[in-house]
């Protein structure tokens, strides 16, 4: 096995790239990091001195590939499998690439800045970036909402790596900064990507960590118990 992805069951932008992995069955060594042991945070720098996950070595080639979007086009180029997640068709490309970097600017760095700051020391708050961050959520739940009217996934007809960006966006997202009533194709959304066997295993497998999430409590209860 040649490959190993540096991890945390909990992160969501580790989700991104696992649901990409399971979409294919690609065979792959989890190594979970964990920032508060010395050693675990040690093997992750010397792969990646950034100190970012997650990060994907390949022993196969020795190459180390960081940032999701390049790891998923990565696993197309040198393991692909029955699900393309990046389409041939360049403007189809294009379509994918940009709704990948919607989802993880616009929906995923936004939903982090409202839950950081719940767990900032005392005194260290931002209230402002909070609120901003929250009505670039509205902004964006907009235009998701008007996206998927011309198709059942984000980027078409078929599911695509910007799917799999979509789903730890608004999973989190969505339990920290609800959408409104006016989000009926976007509810819609969620559920199928929450049907996909990919994300059932995904969040299964993180399902154990979910009570360390710093908004537990808007956690819908299906997720706090052992998933099937």
């Amino acid at each position: 096995m040649s490959l190993t992805l540096y991890l945390h069951p909990l992160a969501s932008f580790c989700h991104k790239v696992l649901i990409a992995l399971y979409e294919n069955d690609t065979p792959f060594q989890a190594s979970l990091v964990d920032f508060s042991s010395p050693g675990s945070a040690a093997a992750l720098l010397e792969r990646w001195p950034v100190g970012k996950i997650p990060v994907l070595y390949d022993s196969k080639t020795g190459r180390i590939v960081a940032e999701t979007s390049i790891m998923i086009e990565y696993l197309q180029s040198h393991y692909p499998g029955p699900v393309q997640l990046i389409p041939n068709d360049a403007e189809r490309q294009l379509e994918v690439r940009l709704w990948d970097r919607f989802f993880d600017l616009y929906v995923s760095v936004p939903m982090q800045k409202i839950v950081g700051d719940r767990i900032r020391p005392e005194g260290a708050a931002d209230p402002y970036g909070v609120v901003e961050a929250r009505t670039t959520l509205d902004t964006a739940y907009r235009m998701i909402e008007g996206q998927l009217h011309k198709a059942p996934w984000i980027a078409g007809e078929t599911f695509t790596m910007a799917d799999c960006s979509a789903l730890p966006a608004l999973f989190f997202s969505t339990i920290v900064h609800p959408a409104g009533t006016d989000s009926p194709q976007l509810q819609g959304y969620l559920e199928r990507l929450l049907a996909r066997p990919s994300v059932e295993r995904v969040l299964s497998e993180a399902q154990p960590y979910f009570e360390f999430f710093p908004y537990r409590e808007a956690m819908p209860r299906q997720f706090l118990e052992p998933l099937s």
